[in-house]
Formats: C-alpha cells, structure tokens, sequence
C-alpha cells in the first residue's frame, strides 16, 4: 500500500483545473445535493494559481502517480488573520496524515507572514473535517454563512489562535 513517501506535494499551477475539479467534485458526490459551482462560487478552480496569488496568498496540490489526492491554499486577510482554503483530501488518502502534512503548510506560512490567526468556512455536511479542525486546535465559532449557491450551503467558522 503506497504512503505519504509516494505523494509528491508542489504548488498548485492553472493547468491543475481538472485535477482540482475531478478531486473536489468525487468529494462533493459523496453528500446530497452538494455540487460544484464552476460559474460562481468555484470559479476559481480554473485558474487557481492566477486566483489565489491576486488574493496574496499560495495554493499546493498533493499528488499520487500524477493524480491530484489533496489540495490545500491560504489568502491573508488582513489583521493578522489567514484564510486557510480549499482543504481537501481523497477518501484513500484519509486519517494517513497528509491533511496534517497540508495544514503545516498553512501554519508555517502563517507564521512568515506574522499572523496571529488561521480561519476557515466549512460546509455544514462536511463532518469529518469538523473534527480534523477541532483535534488541531481551531475552535468553532458560533456564526454561520449562507452561500446562496446551487448546493444550498450553509458554513460554519472555524479559527485557531496562533
């Protein structure tokens, strides 16, 4: 069985479109009604490197014999908080340490930066990354967002003091 020695973690490029689009859309399918929303919310998919540098901020992509597994950004958001964005790790390559792997990428990037905090928006559905948040110390806060997108999302706030 392959390991984390055999997943190659690089910056993520525009040309990744695909990758990131088949990776997070085989995640999406695995909750109702929860899809992709390439002409809004999403759009930044297709050009991810363009998108997240004019935000400030870096985005990798984990792969495994060419296939994107994981990928993983931030943005800074100014006040010494930074956005982590777009967590998200294939059902193999879960509870294996690569979403920890990823998140220490934030972290230290984070703390080049100066930061004093990390947050995130995690959809309501997505249970099992709640978790993965609160075991490494972000704290849930109690304000929620609408997205108003085709999946009907609502998110939850996370942050985590640094």
């Amino acid at each position: 069985m392959a390991d984390l020695t055999d997943i190659a973690i690089r910056e993520a490029v525009d040309g990744d479109a695909r990758g990131l689009i088949t990776l997070i859309g085989e995640i999406f399918s695995d909750y109702d009604n929860c899809v992709l929303d390439l002409e809004r919310l999403d759009r930044e998919l297709l050009a991810i490197d363009t998108c997240i540098k004019a935000l400030g901020g870096k985005f990798w992509v984990a792969e495994y014999q060419g296939k994107i597994v994981a990928s993983i950004g931030y943005a800074p958001k100014g006040g010494g908080v930074v956005e982590l964005k777009r967590l998200y790790v294939a059902r193999a390559w879960r509870r294996r340490g690569l979403a920890g792997r990823l998140t220490g990428l934030i972290y230290q990037a984070a703390k080049d930066l100066r930061a004093t905090a990390i947050e995130l928006w995690s959809d309501t559905r997505f249970v099992e990354a709640h978790a993965f948040y609160l075991k490494h110390g972000f704290e849930e806060l109690p304000e929620t967002r609408d997205l108003n997108d085709p999946s009907n999302s609502t998110e939850y706030h996370f942050i985590k003091k640094l």
